[in-house]
């Protein structure tokens, strides 16, 4: 016959008991359905522009399928898109924020304030101090669903828009929101938002290429935590004895005033798409489309466009004819064209054959 159980077991046993329902409740909590609301697509978009101001602090995971033939110089940007991206972020405001990018060997800290960013590479002890501009590599930040999110919705048209059901993301009820790109030239087929429904703020994105089973790019919020957070979180100051570097855009800048003078004199539309007024962007540069549907247009360095053509030549299912190297990435699109003046780089969310027509409004070749 057993003994009876003692007022300290039985605490025991009900603190294992709690302990047990707190390591099931967060997978349990994801698993509940979703609460729907009744709001329509055009609403649904305009409470997600409107969430800038919604502060939270979050883990966050992007996964992208492309496989950019790039060279070192933009490895870092390629890696956004091709790689698993585990981030923790702090959001303040669109000027006070902190994002970094945990790996297994260190972390990486994108911080801003209302001048710029720097970004703090704990490993290296280096710091990179970037001003804003209208040519910027892509951060971590901006892979973000809350930021990626806001800019993929913000130029979209009325009837491009169109609500899907609900899901839980990160704990929360998420109210789904497609764009269906109508432009020709488009690679990306649709683009899925889920937005929270109690604040509007973009919670997981998903794009997609044409017939493809997985999104070219996934990033969603794993948990969030709608509180403001402390001020010293997000501040940055540079640590004695680091090094200070600057940032790779005012680089770009920089080389893109220098070939001011080469290249052929950008058209105001290239393969069916308007060009866009970039203030402060140099004349040799060219961004054309709207929302989802970009292209970007710039003269290229000779030092660097042989390598690039190399790389995009030996790339699968690479096009090289008269008109130049083209190669699609998933749905970005890359392409070296050889003008009278010098290479230019065509890159974007566009077709091959978008490439192709732009080429030839280029350059007046066929291919």
């Amino acid at each position: 016959m057993g003994r009876p159980r003692t007022g300290a077991a039985a605490r025991w046993a009900l603190v294992g008991g709690g302990v047990a329902v707190l390591l099931v409740l967060p997978p349990l909590i994801d698993a509940l359905p979703a609460a729907d609301a009744p709001t329509s697509a055009v609403d649904l978009r305009t409470r997600a522009l409107g969430s800038a101001g919604v502060a939270f602090a979050g883990y966050a995971q992007s996964a992208g399928g492309l496989d950019l033939p790039v060279g070192e110089q933009l490895t870092d940007a390629a890696d956004l898109f091709s790689d698993r991206t585990t981030m923790r972020a702090w959001y303040r405001g669109p000027a006070d924020w902190r994002v970094d990018v945990v790996t297994p060997t260190g972390e990486t800290g994108v911080h801003a304030d209302g001048c710029g960013t720097w970004t703090w590479d704990w490993e290296d002890a280096v710091a990179t101090w970037s001003e804003p501009g209208p040519l910027a590599f892509p951060s971590p930040s901006d892979l973000l669903p809350s930021a990626l999110g806001r800019r993929l919705l913000s130029e979209a048209a009325e009837d491009e828009l169109s609500r899907l059901g609900a899901e839980r993301v990160a704990g929360r009820d998420a109210l789904g929101l497609r764009v269906e790109p109508a432009a020709e030239a488009a690679s990306v087929p649709r683009v899925d938002v889920w937005v929270d429904r109690a604040t509007g703020l973009p919670l997981r994105v998903q794009v997609w290429g044409d017939d493809a089973a997985e999104p070219a790019m996934d990033t969603s919020f794993l948990e969030l935590d709608l509180t403001v957070p402390p001020a010293e979180v997000t501040a940055f100051t540079v640590p004695e004895g680091a090094e200070v570097r600057e940032g790779q855009a005012e680089q770009l800048l920089q080389a893109a005033d220098r070939d001011r003078r080469r290249g052929p004199a950008l058209p105001s539309s290239l393969a069916g798409l308007d060009r866009r007024v970039v203030e402060g962007a140099p004349r040799s540069v060219g961004v054309y489309g709207r929302g989802v549907t970009l292209l970007a247009v710039g003269v290229l360095p000779d030092r660097a466009a042989a390598g690039l053509r190399a790389e995009l030549s030996r790339a699968p299912g690479a096009v090289v004819d008269p008109l130049g190297t083209r190669i699609a990435a998933g749905p970005l699109g890359l392409m070296i064209v050889d003008g009278p003046d010098g290479a230019l780089l065509l890159t974007g969310t566009v077709t091959l054959d978008a490439l192709a027509a732009a080429a030839t409004d280029l350059t007046g070749r066929a291919g």
